[in-house]
């Protein structure tokens, strides 16, 4: 079952940046289409694309159909399974998208600056919509530069997911809070087979494995992604330094090749087959959406969440962690701006479609009266995420000119560097200067 890859932050960005560049569009994000007073009533038809299938895709169904219901001269054609890569192509060239749900925060930054995706200014203060009911951190990833050019529409928290079982056979009756008690359990929690392979994992430290990315670990170390004029902080934020120094060691200690052929063997991190689902990996990072899989696929699971632990130098920062979400935008060339505000303003901002929506992807609600909802199924595990979202130290990656090029160049670093080793802080210098000269590519001389 296909989910948001998060980790996989390919230079497609980029590439469908410069894409839409040439297409033409205006800089500053586009305002026009839409009227000057809210309709009082809506008819016609609204396209509406996204990325979820199967059973989530079902529930996103739902939600239209009760959108549908409350506005009865209104049709909504829905275009389910469509990647980010899918959907920047084809607002680019200018295929029939009202509306385009992405699970990528990264490309705000350039389709709000582009004019990709329309700039809602205008109509959030001309119907009053109520930004207050969004927390700091979700508002922070749907603008750039003053303009808003996306809403969000659930948000995705990761955190650690331990068997408790597992560690209940090894002693222990609670999660880890800092990364050297992580690794000492999940050394204790390792277990071979006779030949000297791995049979039981106590937590994989291979970056870029399942949700193993460098955006997820970062709040663990107060790791700065840019500095204040947009350039690379990635060599001159310590805690990126102190990450990498620890997750190698720990990659050593336990050895490359036995991860390698380890891992090999797992299954798909989005099928019935996950390796924690399936007691193969005793603790593991991933966000919220997990919840629902396990409810679905691996109902017997004796399982807890808890936040991720930290860098030992940083335990006042325990209780926060990554955050990012879906975000939803109208198109440049949508035929029906009016239509495409209605449908996005009702699945970002109506209570009832926002816990809908929440109950069924077990993603965590982005409006405050959604998250107090009773209506709203939480159980122990679900909570945990909930807390981190309103936990002080949560963070999330910044808007760039560049999407999510420069993730990508130290995330391609980070999974060299794993395996080979070298000059870190060489390497990280490096990065910083490919990042910088991909940003003045994009800002000109």
């Amino acid at each position: 079952m296909k989910h948001r890859p998060r980790h996989i932050i390919a230079a497609v960005a980029i590439t469908a940046a410069a894409a839409l560049t040439l297409a033409g569009c205006s800089g500053g994000g586009s305002s026009s289409g839409f009227d000057s007073t809210t309709p009082k009533e809506l008819s016609g038809s609204v396209s509406f694309w996204h990325f979820f299938s199967d059973r989530e895709a079902k529930v996103i169904q739902s939600v239209v159909d009760d959108f549908e219901k409350k506005n009865p001269k209104v049709k909504v054609t829905v275009h389910a399974g469509q990647d980010d890569e899918k959907l920047q192509k084809a607002i680019a060239t200018g295929s029939k998208v009202d509306v385009g749900l992405s699970y990528s925060t990264d490309i705000v930054g350039n389709f709000c600056s582009n004019g990709a995706f329309r700039n809602l200014n205008t109509v959030i203060k001309r119907d009053g919509v109520d930004m207050s009911q969004f927390s700091p951190t979700v508002k922070s990833y749907t603008e750039f530069k003053g303009v808003r050019c996306a809403m969000p529409m659930l948000a995705d928290v990761y955190g650690l997911y331990y068997n408790k079982d597992l560690l209940s056979a090894a002693g222990y009756s609670a999660a880890p809070k800092t990364l050297s008690e992580l690794e000492a359990m999940a050394t204790k929690l390792t277990t071979y087979n006779a030949d000297g392979s791995i049979k039981t994992l106590g937590f994989n430290p291979t970056m870029g494995w399942y949700e193993n990315a460098a955006a997820h670990y970062g709040p663990a170390a107060g790791a700065d992604w840019l500095k204040a004029d947009g350039t690379s902080a990635i060599s001159s934020s310590p805690g990126w330094t102190e990450l990498m120094t620890w997750q190698k060691a720990f990659v050593d200690k336990i050895g490359w090749d036995k991860l390698n052929k380890f891992t090999s063997g797992l299954g798909q991190e989005f099928s019935a087959d996950n390796a924690f689902q399936k007691g193969k990996v005793a603790m593991n990072m991933d966000g919220e959406y997990r919840t629902a899989f396990i409810a679905d696929q691996a109902k017997d699971l004796n399982y807890g969440t808890a936040p991720f632990p930290t860098a030992d130098d940083h335990t006042e920062l325990y209780g926060g962690g990554y955050m990012t979400g879906n975000i939803i935008g109208i198109s440049k060339g949508s035929k029906n701006p009016e239509l495409a505000w209605a449908l996005l303003k009702y699945l970002t901002t109506d209570t009832d479609a926002v816990v809908k929506l929440a109950n069924g992807l077990k993603n965590v609600p982005t409006t405050s009266d959604a998250l107090n909802s009773p209506k709203l199924e939480v159980s122990d595990q679900y909570k945990t995420f909930l807390d981190v979202a309103a936990d002080k130290n949560v963070a999330t990656t910044p808007a760039s000119p560049l999407g999510a090029g420069y993730q990508q160049s130290f995330q391609d670093y980070w999974n060299k560097y794993q395996s080979q080793g070298g000059d870190l802080q060489a390497g990280l210098k490096s990065v910083d200067k490919q990042i910088d000269d991909a940003l003045a590519l994009t800002t000109g001389p």
